[in-house]
């Protein structure tokens, strides 16, 4: 199975607020894009909460995202998958993002939100406890994963999940 590897931070030096998932799935490396599968619902609900227009060209979408202060980036940096679900990666080959580093080329980021329970298990388990203390004081809240494999949530749930982002 060959090995996946993930994206560079979509991230201005003056974002407070970072979102997070665990690895762009199939569709997503393919285009390059972070959630390009055409179901996945992230653009959709940032487009209800902040504005940001789903349909607009991608590069424009991620530039709002970026000019409203928000950063985009995944927990894992390289990991085996087969397919694009969470549950199949394989936990031996999960690579673990340099935050040190991005944290300190970020430092007004105050907020992370996990696009579901995967990002955030991994962040608690393997990043949160080598940040520096100075990094230690974020808010750090889990969201519903919008992914079309999280299809038992409603929409109108997820959404109002979603709305903490304001």
């Amino acid at each position: 199975m060959p090995r996946l590897r993930a994206f560079a931070p979509l991230a201005t030096s003056d974002a407070h607020t970072l979102i997070l998932g665990s690895m762009p799935g199939a569709a997503s490396l393919a285009a390059g894009q972070y959630y390009a599968h055409p179901r996945n619902l992230f653009w959709t609900i940032l487009g209800e909460v902040l504005g940001i227009a789903p349909e607009l060209p991608y590069v424009q979408r991620t530039r709002a995202l970026q000019d409203r202060g928000f950063a985009l980036w995944d927990v894992l940096r390289a990991c085996r998958r087969a397919g694009s679900l969470d549950a199949r990666i394989e936990p031996d080959s999960a690579e673990l993002n340099d935050f040190g580093a991005f944290f300190a080329s970020h430092r007004r980021i105050e907020r992370i939100f996990f696009n579901g329970a995967t990002a955030e298990r991994y962040f608690l388990r393997g990043v949160l406890p080598v940040l520096p203390a100075s990094s230690r004081g974020l808010e750090l809240r889990r969201l519903p994963s919008t992914s079309p494999a999280n299809a038992s949530i409603p929409y109108a749930d997820k959404l109002a999940a979603w709305e903490a982002l304001r």
